[in-house]
């Protein structure tokens, strides 16, 4: 073959090693950059490998005219008290899902705790839905944190069922807002900041 024939282009070279490994950095560098940073920290903050679905962070508040149906559930607290949701209606009320294992519900929990003083005076119950623990790990939890707000023993499932149309599977945590009619006002998939969930059960309170 004559090789300074123009019409005949010499062969590219093929890649050294460094040349491969460089490759390899850039197309691992290219797939983090298409996920965004607050999903990575996320992951990052699961971690336990215990079927941890991540929620998306994402905020939604609903209008009063687009709220659907009350909630109707029946569940029993960890001390063995059975809790009816028809009790609240008049009240505004938040739900937390959570289970100890959970890197976000330990970060949200002294936040949680804190809205919960913040709002006892205004008659707005706070209450945890745990889907896995004991009561003993459930209790521990509560002493790291300082909970005071009771939970619901759900391993079986029973409350989150009654909640299917507004808590994915196993995405935990989510928080629930709801209305004095018992209606899911807002939710809060994921880790809840402390100033929005505020705004939000500050909202709710502001409704006749």
């Amino acid at each position: 073959m004559n090789t300074n024939d123009p019409a005949v282009a010499p062969a590219a070279p093929l890649p050294g090693r460094r040349g491969l490994l460089l490759g390899a950095a850039s197309a691992v560098l290219l797939l983090a950059g298409c996920a965004a940073p607050d999903t990575l920290a996320a992951q990052a903050r699961a971690g336990d490998n215990k079927n941890y679905i991540a929620g998306d962070g994402s905020v939604s508040e609903y209008a009063p005219d687009g709220r659907g149906a009350p909630v109707e559930m029946i569940g029993t607290l960890f001390d063995g008290e059975e809790i009816k949701s028809a009790g609240w209606k008049g009240n505004v009320t938040v739900l937390n899902v959570w289970y100890a294992a959970c890197a976000p519900c330990r970060k949200e929990a002294p936040d949680l705790e804190a809205l919960h003083q913040e709002f006892k005076s205004e008659g707005v119950p706070f209450y945890g839905i745990n889907v896995r623990d004991t009561a003993a790990t459930a209790a521990a939890f509560e002493r790291t944190f300082g909970t005071t707000y009771p939970s619901f023993n759900d391993a079986d499932g029973r409350v989150l069922l009654a909640l299917a149309d507004h808590v994915p599977p196993r995405a935990v945590p989510t928080t629930l807002v709801l209305d004095r009619q018992g209606r899911v006002a807002a939710r809060v998939l994921g880790l809840a900041e402390k100033s929005t969930l505020k705004a939000l059960i500050s909202s709710a309170l502001k409704e006749a």
